[in-house]
């Protein structure tokens, strides 16, 4: 697998670029040479990012201090317009990719219109988005300094929203990249029937360890970091739990994404797009309307 480094930083590209005629095209079309992600950039395959849904919703920022995570967290919470409280509303938490934080994710993906969209014109029913922050490079799991994301969520920030009037007896989860990645841990980690259904975008997961340290050396403490924390190795834990999964075919983490695919068999689909802002926010109604569906 390609590094993911690579790709985002277009030293690939200049390679792409440079066997671009004959049997060096073919090559990186099929993606056995790097260079993939920025040639599909060069020829527009990536797609441009969406114009967003017109009506903006409720976006309300608040921060507590984590015992789990050890530091103040911020969550923003979003509701879809014309909703004024979480009292009584089922939540799906939002989680960030790696160097983001919840009001990046929330802000980003204009979650806000996203989700008051879904809500007038699927008919969803209303719900709350929860984008906290995880941390820039935790991988959303425990780390050997003792900051632990998935707990601060289980134990600190549901309980916290639950005092706020939420539903959270049962709970959804979508996150993009790390967050994909994290989605998926937290959906293996609470299992059915609290968690309600989980949203994989774009997941960042390695094959490997080694490929894992080439590509984030931030990812995982170490080996064993990665073999307690890798959603390959317990995808039983997701029966009963409905999942949808989607990925670019020009995205560097695509043939992982295959390989879960085969696996799990989720909603959603490999379809045209990069590891971006515009492959994510063109998914996000059918993302969230798959969530609201079942929360």
């Amino acid at each position: 697998m390609v590094s993911r480094r690579a790709f985002l930083f277009g030293g690939a590209g200049l390679g792409a670029v440079a066997v671009a005629g004959g049997a060096g095209a073919v090559l990186v079309e099929e993606g056995v040479l790097p260079g993939k992600v920025a040639l599909d950039h060069a020829l527009g395959r990536c797609g441009t990012l969406p114009d967003p849904p017109r009506t903006p919703g409720v976006v309300r920022p608040q921060t507590f201090r984590s015992l789990r995570r050890g530091t103040d967290v911020t969550a923003v919470v979003v509701l879809p317009a014309g909703v004024t409280s979480l009292r009584g509303l089922p939540v799906a938490v939002a989680l960030h990719g790696n160097g983001g934080t919840g009001a990046s994710a929330a802000a980003g993906n204009r979650l806000d219109r996203y989700l008051t969209d879904v809500v007038r014109t699927r008919k969803s029913p209303p719900f709350a988005l929860v984008a906290v922050d995880g941390g820039p490079s935790t991988y959303w799991h425990r780390r050997a300094s003792g900051d632990d994301p998935l707990a601060m969520i289980t134990d600190e920030l549901l309980p916290r929203l639950r005092r706020q009037g939420a539903s959270t007896d049962r709970f959804g989860v979508i996150g993009w990249s790390m967050g994909g990645y994290g989605a998926l841990l937290l959906a293996e980690t609470v299992g059915a029937p609290r968690m309600a259904a989980a949203v994989a975008s774009s997941p960042a997961l390695f094959p490997s360890y080694d490929n894992a340290r080439r590509t984030n050396h931030q990812a995982f403490d170490d080996a064993a970091d990665f073999a307690r924390n890798d959603v390959f190795s317990r995808l039983d834990r997701l029966k009963g739990v409905p999942t949808r999964v989607d990925c670019g075919t020009s995205d560097p983490f695509a043939p992982m994404a295959r390989r879960l695919r085969a696996r799990l068999h989720p909603e959603g689909a490999m379809s045209g797009g990069c590891h971006d802002g515009a492959f994510w926010q063109r998914h996000l109604t059918d993302q969230l309307a798959f969530l609201g569906g079942r929360l």
